[in-house]
């Protein structure tokens, strides 16, 4: 008797869950299309832009005065970003050879953090999507079960229907979100490397030319 009262009070609780199942991956679905909609955006407005020839750059600042590199630097198609966290390494020159090592994987942590924030959201998705698309597929099949027991094969039908489309709702999602996420990773590793190669190239060069700066300052 106390069995059936619990699998009673589960019953109920569970059915329950099928309204805010449906609504969460209505939320995930728009959370989806917004996250898409800013991949698209950053491959044709950022991505597709950055066409800068590191090898190229990097033997054109080994054979520049380091009072040229913010020049050098600023006149390549580097991304934005990247060119700012360059030239913020580049100005302090007063800094000594360890503190500005250490200033420089600064720089380039708060960029990683800064491309984190833009994979959060994709690696969430892809994992909550496929959980909450599970969930409503096994809630409505409870009362789907019973209305095949009493012969309702309307209802039976409906409760199917609902986990399908619940089912298909979290793979999609899921699967938009793990490429765009997938993509990202990749686009991501590719600025981080650059950037850090980059920075260790001028990190030497100002070791070799400390004094170079200092003078042509003082002749101005």
């Amino acid at each position: 008797m106390i069995s059936e009262n619990v699998n009673s009070i589960l019953r109920v609780i569970i059915s329950n869950f099928q309204t805010p199942v449906v609504i969460i991956l209505l939320v995930l679905m728009v959370a989806t299309v917004i996250v898409a909609g800013t991949f698209v955006y950053e491959f044709f407005i950022e991505h597709r832009k950055l066409k800068a020839d590191v090898p190229k750059l990097i033997e054109n600042i080994n054979m520049a005065e380091t009072k040229e590199l913010t020049k050098l630097i600023d006149q390549n198609k580097l991304l934005p970003r990247q060119k700012i966290a360059l030239q913020q390494l580049i100005e302090e020159k007063k800094m000594d050879e360890n503190t500005r090592e250490t200033y420089a994987a600064q720089l380039l942590f708060e960029e990683e953090e800064h491309y984190q924030k833009y994979l959060r959201w994709p690696q969430m998705i892809s994992k909550l999507g496929p959980m909450f698309g599970l969930l409503g597929t096994l809630v409505p099949l409870g009362p789907g079960l019973m209305a095949l027991g009493q012969g309702n094969t309307e209802m039976l039908s409906q409760s199917l229907l609902i986990a399908f489309d619940t089912t298909s709702a979290g793979v999609v999602i899921a699967a938009i979100a793990l490429v765009i996420a997938q993509i990202r990773k990749q686009w991501y590793r590719r600025y981080s490397q650059t950037l850090e190669s980059l920075m260790e190239v001028i990190l030497d060069k100002m070791k070799l030319q400390p004094e170079n700066t200092d003078a042509g300052g003082a002749e101005c």
